[in-house]
């Protein structure tokens, strides 16, 4: 009998949150997607309401705005009456419902830092065992392995057991590093060209790591700066209302400024993270902006290659997020990579959290 297929309507798993917890959901992606206009967010709920039937018969839109005030997570504007605003509690609960969409769970440890290639007294005990030497504490010691070794090197005789220090094994321990991390975001008017949201994504990611340092690696210093004709650093508590403006982009402020930034910081590893779709297009200079949005401008991929070149003296890598996949633009990005000896990605919006949360974890770089 030939092996055949049986075929059936799908019908989706009816979701067990209700209520208030469904629509908030949708709503915290909402409010993100707006740049944190509660006003905006609520009317675009209420249209899918509309289409998809979100709300119940016992439990309505009005009771769901009703709930978001009593839950603290929207303000009335006492200047606009009927106009509301996210409060800090929300925006603490979308950095970390990014963190939970792109990263997925993770629970909070305590103070955690980047592992370094360095063993010894250490901060936190690896899984990497080895013998006994003197100079060892003994919480080092692993019980388990050292009697496992002592009864198949000696035996048990009767009641009697025998342990030698040859037996003895010890876990690692691995030093850690405190990282100053510069995450540069581009905020030009390419960011929502041809009808794709590439800013919403970026926020999302930037969101995300802003709550991961804190969660796992509260050593850890994170600034996050915008660039677009100039470059400005921002608070992580504004990321929900970051919006693209009317701008060229000014790689070359972006990075002198988060050079700035890092030179500040007394940790030994820094690096710097960029998310950009586009190429370097302006100059700030003395008498007003130099613009090109025409191929890419000599003058102002000069500059840019300069700085790329001024960080990797710094012991400063940069690594480059291109959310575009134009092969003239890659040329670009790869000779700017090969300057500073950094690294770059070419990825999808879908791809970027997952990426930019792996290269943080995966920062090897030696204490200098």
């Amino acid at each position: 009998m030939s092996a055949g297929f049986r075929f059936r309507d799908f019908v989706p798993e009816e979701s067990t949150e209700k209520g208030f917890d469904s629509l908030f959901k949708i709503f915290m992606q909402l409010v993100t997607i707006t740049s944190g206009d509660v006003g905006e967010a609520l009317s675009w709920l209420n249209e899918l309401d509309k289409q998809y039937g979100l709300t119940e018969d016992g439990y309505g839109m009005g009771d769901f705005i009703e709930d978001l005030k009593k839950k603290g997570y929207i303000d009335e504007d006492e200047q606009k009456k009927g106009e509301f605003t996210i409060t800090a509690k929300s925006e603490q609960k979308i950095r970390k419902s990014a963190l939970e969409e792109i990263f997925g769970k993770l629970k909070k440890s305590g103070p955690g830092n980047h592992r370094t290639p360095h063993i010894g007294q250490g901060d936190e005990q690896s899984t990497d065992m080895r013998e006994f030497r003197f100079g060892d504490s003994l919480d080092q010691i692993s019980m388990t392995e050292s009697i496992r070794n002592a009864q198949l090197n000696h035996g048990m005789d009767g009641d009697e057991f025998m342990l030698t220090e040859g037996d003895l094994e010890v876990r690692e321990n691995e030093h850690k590093s405190q990282t100053s991390t510069v995450l540069m975001i581009d905020i030009s008017h390419s960011m929502i060209l041809y009808g794709e949201d590439r800013i919403t994504p970026a926020k999302k990611v930037a969101m995300a790591l802003a709550e991961l340092v804190k969660q796992k690696y509260p050593k850890d210093f994170l600034d996050v700066i915008v660039f677009g004709n100039d470059a400005w650093q921002i608070e992580v508590k504004e990321l929900p209302y970051l919006q693209v403006g009317p701008y060229h982009t000014n790689t070359v402020a972006g990075l002198e400024l988060a050079l700035d930034l890092l030179r500040k910081r007394k940790t030994p590893n820094k690096q710097i993270f960029m998310i950009t779709d586009g190429k370097p297009t302006c100059l700030k200079e003395a008498g007003g902006y130099y613009k090109n949005s025409f191929g890419l401008d000599r003058k102002v991929v000069n500059k840019t290659l300069n700085l790329a070149a001024s960080a990797r003296r710094l012991k400063v890598p940069i690594t480059t997020f291109m959310i575009a996949d134009d092969p003239y633009l890659r040329r670009f990005v790869e000779e700017f990579t090969e300057v500073n000896q950094g690294k770059a990605y070419y990825s999808s919006l879908k791809g970027l959290g997952h990426m930019i949360f792996e290269d943080y974890k995966r920062n090897r770089r030696k204490n200098v």
